[in-house]
């Protein structure tokens, strides 16, 4: 999924992993962003929803947030979100 955000913007971004859990739920999460010049700031989860505060990115760049996650039975899955950064 592609979002757009503003190089000085400060923004949160969720993961709502509810459907694909079933019954089990998060126990870990962390997120990566790529490449460089975009900043993670915080990493919050609740047992079914991650979410992301990310700031700073170069106009005109595309950035990756991966969301790593493992839940409490040991699965592990991944997610991205593209973020284009532009003037709005």
């Amino acid at each position: 999924m592609q979002r757009f955000k503003d190089p000085d913007a400060r923004l949160d971004y969720s993961v709502d992993w509810t459907a694909w859990l079933g019954a089990d739920t998060i126990e870990t999460s962390s997120w990566a962003a790529a490449p460089a010049g975009l900043t993670v700031e915080a990493d919050l989860h609740t047992p079914q929803v991650t979410t992301v505060w990310v700031s700073g990115g170069t106009v005109g760049s595309n950035y990756s947030l991966t969301n790593h996650i493992t839940t409490a039975d040991g699965r592990t899955d991944d997610r991205t979100i593209t973020l284009l950064v532009r003037n709005l």
